[in-house]
């Protein structure tokens, strides 16, 4: 097993570094341990250490994991969601982090409806243009948020994006301060404030830090490779 806790100490000066140089409390960034495909073991390790709020990106592989995990972890769902899957997602998590269309947001209001619940959401942007990411693209998003008045049972919260993969942390940034952007914008047409921005990963989350991340999506770091996970 990872030895988490050294890890998490790690990532906790890190983040306190990067919050000091961008003039921000660490209180104002949350860390979202990843567990995909590690067992409830592992999850168990890291709420020992003190990590509170866990991501997950497929539905099945939560559905099976968290039922053996301690009762006080806060699950979010950080993958690409399938409308087919909507039910569960609504059942199981907290918060859903990559809302990527209206049809899928109209979807998940009538599962939330249907469960009497609301559930707090954000807007995945595809800040790099990639086709291989999903996401609304920079210029829809205030359009595409306009129309969550339709959906009142979806608390929009702000806004969510995968940076492309590099071997350079720096050359993250751009994409992170075009997010940070996109909000501002948003924020300004809707008259209505956005204070959630889930942005930066294990490679790359202390310039996501610097760009103005609430919440940061860590799975390696804390947990080492995927290839020592095994499958629950």
């Amino acid at each position: 097993m990872p030895d988490i806790a050294a890890n998490l100490a790690q990532v906790q000066q890190r983040v306190a570094a990067a919050c000091d140089r961008a003039g921000r409390s660490p209180d104002e960034v949350q860390i979202i341990a990843v567990g995909k495909k590690f067992t409830a073991d592992v999850i168990r390790e890291a709420a020992d250490c003190g990590l509170t709020v866990f991501g997950e990106n497929r539905v099945q592989e939560a559905k099976a994991k968290i039922p053996d995990c301690p009762g006080h972890i806060r699950w979010h769902f950080i993958g690409n969601l399938q409308k087919n899957k909507c039910r569960d997602a609504v059942g199981l998590f907290e918060m859903l982090h990559a809302v990527d269309s209206l049809p899928l947001a109209a979807e998940l209001n009538k599962r939330c409806e249907q469960a009497a619940k609301t559930m707090p959401v954000l807007l995945e942007v595809n800040v790099s243009g990639e086709g291989s990411k999903h996401g609304f693209t920079t210029e829809t998003a205030v359009e595409a948020m306009e129309a969550f008045f339709d959906f009142p049972q979806l608390e929009l919260h702000g806004l969510m994006t995968m940076a492309p993969f590099t071997r350079s942390p720096e050359s993250a940034r751009p994409f992170f301060q075009k997010l940070r952007a996109v909000k501002t914008d948003c924020e300004s047409k809707l008259g209505a404030p956005l204070p959630e921005l889930s942005m930066g990963m294990s490679g790359d989350y202390e310039i996501a830090i610097e760009e103005g991340a609430t919440m940061v999506r860590l799975g390696t770091c804390l947990f080492g490779p995927r290839a020592m996970a095994n499958k629950d």
